[in-house]
């Protein structure tokens, strides 16, 4: 039932070609009108011809709005539009009567939602790029904001928080976060305030809704792939964890020329690991902190939940400490999911994104880098990650003050390869040489530091096999603070 967005735009523009739409009607003549779903006797196909008003309507079914057109056969049945804006079923509907195939330029909008914790789960990712073409399209006279988005303030009450949306949602059993139309109102609404970061798949930038903050995250066109994936992996059923950075919507912003793809998540003011090592400086409990909260993020990524509202295991692929945020509390939350992979156990299926984008060369296990990792093997994506988590622990532990002394912050393998290594610079040290990187002497001294050395020690074997699972890490953290009498 859902509008296909080429089989309008087609009808459209054949409609165009033929100069009918741009024609005003004679009174005496029979009105052409665009028809979906509600086409009775359509000759040709998708027109329907009546001497009442053409429709366009809007109706929420399951969840998910549902677009459809049609004829109205008797004259004076305008009052029949007027009269069908409707709260309770969630259905509205435009007509129009002052030219053929008119309807095609109608996009009714939804009523507004009154309760928003009784909306249905969210909608599927296809969906969302559907109707950013077909159903929530605007005419310029709109009022928009500095996003270049249209204003719509129906489908959010005034007083709701960001906070008290998504523990509705939370509540309402879907697990997998906001529903469609709040993410797009959500993101409609949003003023970009300054640009905190950019990498290779677009630019982050600080914004408000309401006067909260949330970080946007723009992908360049050619990040389409990923910002798909990602988006698609946060709204995976039960992916919200207080150590994943906190999902808000999702939405795409474009005209025929050209497209934005929005990705908008909880603000951490802290930034990311890598800056927040730079300028700080850890005690035996800052460390242990960040190291917890940080594999209790990928112990629950990388866990599979069994059930109806059932959880997939996923894999990260691009573990690094510049993809890990740094909350006011002093933990961490995994964040940059557009490269992770799913497993789906009840048809043990490994499903791999489309992307043609590969993790970090600095982070990568040898067995990466050598490219003899079983692809088709779920559990080489998990042993992977570990590995990857094995020099993050290290970056983390060599800010940790004993005896007065830390080191300054430096990224792994910093005095083995240059700046930028290049895959035959990492072969050759991790692969060939087998080399790691190396321990301060001050770690030999401190219990804390000489275990954490045992532990990414452990993470980082040369074979996969004998990596330690992010679960062991956990436990094993979590027994060190308990023993150091410290709350994590």
């Amino acid at each position: 039932m859902l509008l296909r967005a080429s089989s309008r735009a087609e009808v459209k523009s054949r409609k165009e070609a033929e100069g009918s739409s741009t024609t005003a009607l004679p009174s005496t003549k029979m009105l052409r009108c665009y028809c979906d779903h509600h086409c009775p006797g359509e000759i040709p196909k998708n027109t329907c011809r009546a001497d009442g008003p053409c429709f366009t309507m809007v109706q929420e079914e399951f969840g998910r709005p549902v677009l459809s057109s049609g004829c109205l056969k008797h004259a004076g049945s305008e009052l029949q539009c007027r009269d069908t804006l409707n709260h309770r079923t969630r259905t509205t509907m435009e007509c129009c009567t002052d030219r053929d195939f008119c309807n095609l330029d109608l996009f009714p909008t939804l009523p507004p939602l009154k309760t928003p914790s009784k909306t249905s789960p969210s909608a599927c990712l296809p969906l969302s790029m559907v109707l950013s073409v077909c159903l929530f399209k605007r005419q310029e006279s709109r009022p928009r904001n500095s996003m270049g988005l249209v204003q719509d303030e129906s489908y959010i009450p005034s007083g709701e928080s960001l906070k008290d949306l998504i523990e509705q949602s939370q509540s309402s059993g879907s697990g997998s976060g906001l529903p469609l139309l709040v993410q797009r109102t959500i993101a409609k609404q949003i003023q970009m305030m300054k640009q905190i970061g950019k990498g290779r798949y677009g630019e982050v930038w600080m914004g408000r809704w309401r006067g909260e903050k949330v970080a946007v995250k723009v992908f360049f066109t050619t990040e389409e792939a990923s910002w798909f994936r990602e988006t698609e992996i946060y709204q995976t059923v039960l992916m919200r964890h207080e150590n994943i950075l906190g999902f808000i919507a999702a939405d795409i912003k474009g005209t025929g020329s050209w497209t934005q793809l929005y990705l908008i998540t909880d603000y951490h003011e802290s930034g990311s690991l890598y800056d927040y090592l730079k300028s700080t400086t850890l005690d035996n409990r800052a460390m242990l902190r960040l190291a917890y909260s940080s594999v209790s993020g990928l112990c629950h990524l990388h866990t599979e939940i069994f059930g109806t509202q059932g959880k997939p295991a996923i894999a990260h692929r691009d573990l690094k400490s510049k993809n890990i945020l740094v909350k006011r509390n002093g933990t961490c939350c995994i964040a940059d999911l557009g490269l992770a992979v799913k497993f789906m156990s009840d048809t043990n299926e490994v499903d791999i994104p489309p992307n043609t984008r590969v993790g970090t060369k600095r982070y990568m296990p040898p067995e990466v880098l050598e490219e003899t990792l079983n692809r088709y093997h779920f559990q080489s994506y998990i042993m992977a990650d570990m590995y990857s988590f094995g020099l993050i622990l290290w970056e983390i532990a060599r800010r940790c003050l004993s005896g007065g002394i830390l080191e300054e912050y430096q990224l792994p393998y910093h005095d083995l390869v240059p700046t930028d290594p290049s895959y035959e610079d990492m072969r050759e040290v991790v692969c060939f040489k087998k080399l790691r990187p190396s321990f301060p002497n001050r770690w030999t001294s401190d219990e804390c530091l000489r275990q954490m050395g045992k532990l990414m020690t452990e993470c980082w074997a040369h074979n996969p096999g004998s990596r330690l699972t992010a679960l062991r890490v956990k436990k094993t953290l979590a027994k060190m603070s308990e023993s150091q009498d410290i709350k994590l």
